[in-house]
């Protein structure tokens, strides 16, 4: 479910009833990801969550008396249609995560809840959007490292953003000091989209002097939060909110990190939700390289280009459509140019011979027969005899 909150032609709509009974059970201290889904499994609905007696809720692993208590008074205690009015009034969207026959099909749909959350074990139950989604945001990578920067990290950071945003990813990260806020910078200098994730609401922009990049970011892509729109930053948010960072892409690159920096916590989410998680080297002195060295040592993907991040990542759970028609498989077909998308494009699921492909693309035989062998070598393809061929 979405609410769009365009001020000038939803702000007299009251909201849908499911909409304040999801959104007051979000917003209840101690109902996190985990237990909200915990409560609905057990009693349904939002509703019936709320309408529970004390000693039913009780009845569900992890909650209490106290919890329990909390949960009964939400009704009286919490206020929704205020933050519902709130939204309205700033342009906030409000994206509840589908459960059951609420799924949509396909993936993501405009300004829809994101497909990629809803694979991971603890998706938000609501979130606030500033800004919009789209279909082709699943094609995304996050990039993460420290406050403390040094010039040689902003740089790394920049540029490669700015790479990958010009081959079609969306640049994922937490509009923080440093490294953060250099990866927003590159992918809109490469005229690419970015997500912001906050811990602070998204009308409470964190730090305050990224008031501008956060408007740059809302005008070529998304702040997302699941904090109340105004709620102010607090330390334990800034671990929770790397979850959606890493569970928002299809891999995580981390640029520089000292050895306890929060950029490992997301890079940790990554590894545990199936995620790519990716390091770029630093000097060997550098305190801000430790972190990335130790990743290294543990198995991430060195990088020093966008190809490196291209070629690594698998193939995509879903296809994803992008704004000009084409149907992206796999992340490595960014790569490829006009030609080679051409005889990929004539190459189906199943076995396809090599001569429907020369007859499908008007190509010369020998241009299709060396095209074939790029794509297999970028894993594309696959050969199943001599005459044959299929998609990967």
């Amino acid at each position: 479910m979405i609410i769009m909150c365009d001020t000038e032609s939803t702000a007299a709509e009251p909201a849908p009833d499911e909409l304040i009974d999801t959104l007051r059970l979000s917003l209840i201290a101690g109902v996190g990801p985990l237990m909200r889904r915990a409560l609905l499994d057990r009693f349904g609905s939002s509703r019936a969550v709320l309408g529970a007696a004390p000693r039913e809720l009780c009845e569900v692993q992890g909650v209490g008396p106290k919890l329990s208590r909390k949960i009964a008074a939400a009704c009286d205690e919490i206020d929704v249609e205020t933050e519902i009015a709130l939204c309205r009034e700033h342009g906030v969207d409000i994206l509840v995560e589908p459960r059951g026959d609420d799924s949509q099909p396909g993936g993501d749909s405009h300004n829809g809840y994101p497909r990629m959350l809803r694979e991971i074990p603890d998706p938000p139950g609501v979130l606030f959007l500033r800004g919009s989604l789209k279909a082709d945001d699943a094609l995304a990578i996050a990039m993460v490292g420290t406050r403390h920067a040094t010039r040689y990290g902003l740089n790394q950071a920049e540029r490669l953003a700015g790479s990958l945003a010009r081959a079609g990813l969306t640049v994922v990260s937490g509009l923080a000091r440093g490294i953060d806020a250099a990866a927003h910078r590159g992918a809109l200098d490469g005229g690419g989209r970015t997500i912001a994730v906050l811990a602070s609401g998204v009308l409470n922009i964190y730090p305050p002097e990224h008031g501008k990049l956060a408007e740059e970011v809302i005008a070529r892509g998304a702040l997302l939060s699941e904090a109340p729109p105004r709620m102010e930053p607090l330390a334990g948010g800034f671990p929770q909110r790397n979850r959606l960072i890493s569970g928002l892409s299809l891999g995580v690159i981390v640029v520089e990190a000292g050895d306890r920096s929060g950029a490992l916590i997301t890079a940790r989410h990554a590894m545990e939700q199936g995620r790519e998680v990716f390091a770029v080297p630093g000097r060997v002195d550098s305190r801000t390289a430790r972190g990335c060295h130790r990743l290294l040592r543990d198995g991430a993907k060195l990088v020093e280009t966008a190809d490196d991040v291209l070629e690594e990542l698998g193939p995509l759970v879903e296809a994803t459509p992008r704004d000009d028609g084409q149907i992206v498989r796999h992340p490595a077909e960014l790569q490829l140019n006009e030609l080679e998308q051409k005889v990929l494009a004539a190459i189906g699921g199943e076995a396809t011979s090599v001569d429907e492909v020369i007859a499908q693309s008007g190509l010369p035989v020998q241009r299709v027969l060396s095209t074939l062998s790029v794509l297999e070598m970028r894993r594309l393809i696959r050969r199943l005899s001599g005459t044959t061929v299929v998609r990967m």
